[in-house]
């Protein structure tokens, strides 16, 4: 039983929580939720397991509350007040939280209404309960009722819920009824192919509800439009390609999309979306309008062929379980296929225990292996006579192994066999011929087996039928590092830290430079650990290999931010919060990082507790091209009341010419005040329209984020 006391406080807390979640939800669209109170907003998933487990708990307690057998047993009762009380609390608690949380940029929408609605009617409905369950017209019909109520609310809320964090429909998508495939001689590249993809593993995170890092995936309008980083993709540039880019980061990379714990891009994911890029998307383009031999056709075609002719049915019977199960050791894995298919898998691993007794030992399943990997195992043509004997087999993956190909003639008798891998192996040609003959045959890779282009070309006149995987063709010219990965991503740092960059090929030699020059391969300083980052600088590094180009330049800007604003406004202009979200712009001065006007930008920057600043600095971009100036002059009024502010400091950038090249820039005004200020007007005024512009068009100022030191 709850003490007194504490059950007192608990339900004044109760009621002051309810109190408080009406406000929000009320006044919600004026409430501005400060940085340092974001983290409490991000512990709302973690919370909200409990209140759910409690009051599912406490209302089927209550649903069961009036019978004989509980009306006077003052543990159930008790027990019941204890998680009635102890539910609403943390629910109330939680549901303050996701409000917190919904604060931030990327949620929106319906279904987070729905949400947020459902979760406050949890609280108010648990709260109403606790409250009125002792009250003499409280009966139990009335207990029934809203202890029903209340937990549709509770399975209504986590469906909600589910449907922001992992896509629309999530709970019931399993038992809809699966789309009929889109006959390939119909289908659209990007409607059939494409954006089905972005449907399975992007559009959790990037919907109309739920618009992370402001881009939409739902529609080729949306993926056009791009996002707050910039435009998705370079038609036909694949380096360039955010989307590209993002796909291939390292899994623990902040950045890496589809993020760590969400599910991952399948390799045929990725190689689509590559091809798509690569051939300049065209969102009304059929895939029968490729050509035939184009990669982006025959990899579409696989993902649109009907379901019928990807599930194969077999006309043998299922292996003993007992018998599978002996089989599996720490380098063999067999397994079925598919639920209630009796073909089986098998994949062998470990190259130093491997002999041909591997193989032999599997003749108790040879007629129901329909798939083997010997990649990288010492397989010699002689154990081909055994593969052989595996009646059924459909997929056969020798790659990196011993074989000749002396021993090809023995997989002639597999009148099944559909896939043969070849990668990597010494396999000659003329012996490629005994087994092109195979009727059942649709692919065979051979990439990195030396064969000739002629050799191909005869290898095809045998069987148009198979796909020769040729892979990447060494032309014997030089080919073009990829960019040095700058791995420090303190771009707004309060503290001095270690400059980290790295290259994922060995040998490649980083040069890099702190001048705003790009590096050479000469007179630029060689990368080494122990580079320390104490001021405002911009890093440019580039990769260098003997027999290769020199990778293109990554450039990073590290800017000082010793203190942080609560708040930042911008009179006429909705931005003013990316002005202090510690996140830099590029040159592209579209990237959703700027805050661009064609007019004098007054920014009112508030901090609730009172700093002594010595100067207040604005990253800021120029680009001649697009009448993009730095400022014509900074000036900067501070206070202590936001109606008595005074003038403290200023800065004037030089004048602009013509010539001047396209530059990211910080400048700092240096402050005349000796006492701490909470309030600041920074007014960023433009310079006059140039003789080299437009007639009468006004010069912009862009300001990517402000620096308090």
């Amino acid at each position: 039983m709850i003490k007194q006391s504490h059950q007192g406080f608990a339900e004044t807390l109760l009621f002051i929580l309810n109190v408080f979640l009406i406000f929000l939800l009320v006044f919600g669209g004026y409430v501005v939720i400060p940085q340092w109170l974001q983290p409490v907003g991000r512990m709302h998933p973690l919370m909200l397991h409990f209140p759910i487990v409690l009051l599912t708990m406490a209302l089927l307690f209550e649903y069961f509350r009036f019978r004989p057998a509980f009306k006077e047993e003052a543990l159930y009762q008790n027990f019941t007040t204890v998680l009635l009380l102890g539910g609403s609390l943390l629910a109330a608690i939680t549901a303050i939280m996701g409000f917190f949380l919904a604060k931030e940029p990327g949620y929106s929408g319906n279904i987070l209404q729905w949400h947020k609605w459902t979760g406050a009617s949890v609280v108010w409905l648990s709260s109403a309960i606790y409250w009125f369950r002792d009250k003499q017209w409280y009966h139990t019909s009335l207990a029934k009722a809203m202890s029903s109520i209340t937990l549709i609310s509770v399975i209504l809320a986590g469906h909600y819920g589910a449907d922001l964090t992992h896509g629309e429909d999530f709970i019931l998508a399993p038992i809809r009824t699966a789309t009929a495939a889109v006959p390939i001689d119909q289908a659209l590249v990007y409607q059939d192919v494409i954006q089905p993809i972005f449907n399975a593993k992007c559009i959790s995170c990037h919907n109309e509800d739920k618009v992370k890092g402001r881009l939409m995936l739902t529609d080729s309008g949306a993926v056009l439009k791009g996002g707050k980083s910039g435009k998705l993709f370079v038609p036909g540039d694949a380096k360039m390609s955010m989307l590209l880019k993002r796909i291939h980061l390292p899994i623990e990379d902040d950045k890496r999309m589809p993020p760590s714990g969400k599910p991952q891009l399948t390799d045929d994911e990725l190689t689509l979306l590559y091809l798509w890029v690569k051939n300049k998307p065209k969102f009304k383009q059929k895939v029968i309008d490729l050509p035939t031999t184009d990669s982006l056709r025959i990899f579409a075609a696989k993902v649109l062929s009907p379901a019928s002719s990807t599930t194969e049915t077999y006309d043998f019977s299922a292996a003993d379980e007992k018998t599978i199960a002996g089989l599996n050791n720490n380098y063999r894995i067999v397994r079925t296929i598919a639920k209630e298919s009796p073909a089986l898998a098998v994949n062998i691993y470990n190259k130093s225990v491997f002999t041909p007794k591997v193989l032999d030992e599997l003749s108790a399943v040879k007629e129901q292996v329909v798939s083997l990997n010997l990649n990288k195992m010492p397989v010699k043509d002689a154990e081909l006579k055994t593969i052989a004997s595996f009646e059924n087999l459909r997929t056969l993956s020798l790659n990196f192994t011993n074989i000749d190909g002396s021993g090809l003639k023995e997989l002639t008798k597999l009148k099944y066999l559909k896939v043969l891998s070849l990668a990597g192996t010494k396999v000659k040609s003329e012996y490629l011929k005994q087994i092109a003959g195979i009727k059942s045959l649709t692919e065979v890779v051979v990439w990195n087996v030396g064969l000739k282009p002629d050799d191909i070309k005869q290898l095809r006149k045998i069987n148009n039928k198979i796909n020769f995987v040729e892979g990447f063709q060494d032309d014997g010219k030089p080919i073009r590092l990829n960019m040095p990965q700058i791995k420090s991503k303190q771009y707004v740092y309060t503290k001095p830290f270690e400059l980290l960059i790295s290259h994922p090929i060995n040998g490649a030699i980083i040069r890099y430079t702190m001048d705003g020059t790009d590096p050479d391969s000469v007179k630029s300083p060689i990368y080494k650990p122990g580079i320390i980052i104490n001021s405002d600088v911009t890093v440019k590094a580039r990769a260098y290999k003997a027999g290769w180009y020199g990778s293109d330049v990554n450039m990073v800007n590290y800017n000082k931010g010793t203190y942080t604003a609560d708040t930042a406004v911008i009179d006429n202009n909705g931005g003013g919060k990316m002005l202090i979200d510690k996140e830099l712009g590029s040159f592209g001065p579209y990237d959703g990082k700027w805050v661009g006007v064609p007019f004098e930008m007054v920014i009112h920057v508030t901090f609730i507790k009172p700093v002594s600043l010595k100067t207040i600095g604005l990253g800021c971009l120029r680009l001649n091209a697009q009448q993009i100036l730095f400022p014509g002059e900074v000036e900067i009024r501070g206070g202590t009341d936001k109606r008595k502010l005074t003038f403290i400091g200023k800065t004037k950038p030089a004048k602009p010419s013509k010539e001047d090249p396209d530059k990211r820039s910080v400048f700092e005004a240096e402050l005349n005040t000796d006492r701490p200020l909470s309030y600041f007007e920074i007014r960023v005024k433009p310079v006059k329209p140039q003789s080299w512009f437009p007639p009468q068009k006004p010069a912009n100022v862009w300001v990517d984020e402000l620096f308090f030191n």
